[in-house]
């Protein structure tokens, strides 16, 4: 059975940084590409940043400068550092693990609020 887990959401000050981890169970981790996504109230799900299997990077322009994808193979996790918070970044954080079209599997999602 395929779990992802997210953690590290939180209520933060504007300016304030977050720590997001999502770990994964049930599939061989390493071949799997990660991704963070997210999804403010009343709003489509939008990709925000994502870690291939070989370790290639890309973010949205919308957080780039501001948040760093990791991922740890040994721990089966991936991270989302987040500075630099604005009210904008106000959402609903998903973890995403794919390899193919079939295999293609969210978390449950874990709530980020940037408010003062």
């Amino acid at each position: 059975q395929v779990q992802l887990v997210e953690s590290g959401g939180a209520l933060v000050q504007p300016g304030g940084s977050l720590r997001l981890s999502c770990a994964a169970s049930g599939i061989i981790f390493s071949m799997y590409d990660m991704g963070w996504y997210r999804q403010a109230p009343g709003k489509e799900r939008e990709w925000v940043a994502g870690i291939t299997s070989d370790a290639t990077i890309n973010y949205a322009d919308s957080v780039k400068g501001r948040f760093t994808i990791s991922r740890d193979n040994a721990k089966k996790t991936v991270y989302l550092q987040m500075n630099s918070l604005k009210s904008e970044d106000t959402a609903v954080y998903y973890c995403n693990a794919r390899l193919s079209r079939r295999q293609n599997f969210w978390g449950q999602g874990t709530q980020v609020t940037v408010s003062s």
